[in-house]
């Protein structure tokens, strides 16, 4: 019969509990990385903008972002400095418009980096 913690003396070590001693693979500085990674991609609009921008093989307009999303260009703005701030897109600004892309390798490196922390799960 099992006993339950309260049962557990502090000297006796309750077998149910510590089999085995079980230390992180990962490292502080790459679970940190990790997790802005997941972070940046947590909010539905920048999922969105990301997916508008995968779809295309050009450069979409700012203007055509702005329209296509349920909310206010400042909005909008944010989302897009805070997804060129993690180097996942870029712009090219022609006249008074700014163009924006995808940066395909950055997209990868993060894919990479999510999947290869996770590796063997499952």
């Amino acid at each position: 019969m099992l006993k339950t913690r309260s049962e557990t003396s502090e000297n006796e070590v309750d077998a149910s509990c510590c089999v085995a001693v079980v230390t992180p693979n990962m490292s502080a500085a790459t679970a940190q990385q990790i997790a802005d990674d997941l972070q940046i991609l947590a909010h539905p609009i920048r999922l969105q903008i990301l997916d508008m921008l995968r779809q295309c093989d050009c450069q979409i307009c700012v203007c055509d972002i702005e329209g296509a999303l349920p909310v206010k260009q400042p909005t909008v703005s944010h989302h897009l400095k805070l997804l060129r701030e993690a180097g996942l897109i870029d712009c090219e600004k022609r006249g008074l418009y700014a163009y924006y892309f995808i940066k395909a390798d950055a997209m990868i490196a993060l894919w990479n980096r999510v999947q290869g922390a996770f590796a063997g799960v499952g």
